[in-house]
């Protein structure tokens, strides 16, 4: 979402602060921050807006507008971001709108086939806060993942897909022949059939210290704060294409890279090694991992074990970026459909799940490639089968919005 009429107040250690800028990362709003912490100027800002109190996030919008300690809904609402869907019923409920998502929305909606999509996060999933697409299908220059995005939204509302953001599914269960979703503002949806295309995040260190310094020194994202280490040296955790690919675009604002992988060289594609071994900016500390995070607020530094000899240093990095694989987001159904060890929703070959109705596609799937393309391409082969899955129920049926007013 492009806005550039933000400016957000706030400290390090502030918890609401944290949240607030995981929303607006999620959402991909860009923004200013100013740290109040010995910026006076910064301080009376918030002062003068809260009565002579400190109250942060203070956030100052371009209209003139001021938010203090905003909720999420307050934020979404402020943004103009549609967080309740038209309708209760539907012929097919998509859960996560990264490419697998949006792709078999639009190629179910093209089909006649009335589609919602419910989304936490900012629409396009982890393509969407991608800095660069270079080995998508038809975009031979690359293209930007923010662009990615916004072209699949566009495409799938053009054919009448229903979008919800900043909602979060807290649960989907059965009732019947029907499949209902309830998001975390105690609307129920439901629908012929609903589509798990729940992607996945950035799995965590589960070190000492990662925790309490998260969005204050420890990050996930290199687009979403990349930006606040102009001029200063990061350190990036892992060695597969994610680490070493954010470590490329953090150089257009990091002085200095450090990759530390956990192997004896990087796991990441030849084309990637090539241009972080020959960028002189970046430098890699092979068999290092991190083992604690250490600091008062915010991180101070970072102590590093040798894989190999167990032994200890410490390194002082202005911020940590943490990319050492992903994990499945698939807790909200987990107990209702089939899993593998890892979390990973089991689908038969037409991409349905152990339970009828209800499919599967994109990261959150056992076996999935994890690259925009293959989830673009299981997108529009789980659209085709949810059409076939349909034909039977809705078939001869009357408006299923008259059915439920009937039934109430």
């Amino acid at each position: 979402m492009s806005r550039t009429d933000i400016t957000m107040y706030g400290t390090a250690w502030c918890g609401d602060c944290k949240r607030t800028k995981k929303f607006f990362g999620e959402q991909r709003v860009h923004y200013d921050y100013i740290d109040i912490d010995g910026d006076p100027e910064g301080q009376a800002v918030v002062e003068r807006f809260n009565d002579g109190k400190q109250i942060i996030p203070t956030l100052l919008f371009g209209d003139g507008s001021v938010l203090v300690e905003p909720s999420n809904a307050e934020l979404a609402a402020k943004l103009g971001l549609q967080t309740a869907a038209k309708n209760d019923f539907y012929d097919l409920i998509v859960v996560g709108s990264g490419p697998a998502g949006l792709t078999a929305a639009l190629y179910a909606a093209r089909e006649g086939i009335d589609t919602l999509v419910i989304e936490r996060g900012g629409i396009g999933g982890q393509a969407g806060v991608t800095e660069r697409l270079d080995n998508f299908p038809g975009f031979p220059e690359g293209i930007s993942g923010s662009e990615f995005a916004d072209r699949l939204r566009q495409q799938a509302e053009r054919f009448g897909v229903e979008i919800l953001q900043a909602q979060e599914v807290k649960s989907v269960e059965l009732d019947g022949q029907y499949r209902c979703v309830r998001t975390s503002d105690g609307k129920e949806y439901r629908a012929w059939a609903v589509l798990l295309a729940l992607g996945s995040t950035y799995r965590r260190l589960g070190v000492p210290g990662e925790e309490d310094f998260i969005g204050a020194g420890v990050h996930f994202c290199a687009t979403c704060d990349g930006a606040f280490y102009r001029g200063k040296d990061v350190l990036v955790v892992g060695g597969g294409n994610s680490a070493g690919e954010e470590s490329i675009f953090l150089t257009k604002f990091a002085r200095k890279v450090t990759i530390a992988t956990r192997d004896s060289r990087l796991s990441a594609s030849k084309v990637v090694v090539q241009k972080v071994e020959e960028h002189p900016q970046i430098e890699v500390l092979p068999n290092m991992t991190p083992a604690e995070f250490k600091g008062n607020k915010r991180l101070a530094s970072v102590v590093l074990r040798n894989t190999v000899t167990g032994e200890l240093s410490e390194v002082q990095p202005e911020g940590v970026f943490v990319f050492i694989g992903l994990s499945p987001n698939t807790a909200v159904v987990r107990g209702l459909v089939d899993v593998d060890g890892m979390g990973f929703i089991v689908t038969d070959v037409t991409l349905q799940t152990s339970v009828p109705g209800i499919f599967a596609a994109g990261d959150c799937r056992e076996g999935s490639t994890k690259q925009a393309a293959s989830a673009a391409g299981e997108g529009a082969a789980v659209a085709l089968a949810i059409r076939r899955y349909l034909q039977p129920l809705t078939s001869g049926m009357p408006d299923h919005a008259a059915m439920m007013e009937t039934a109430v």
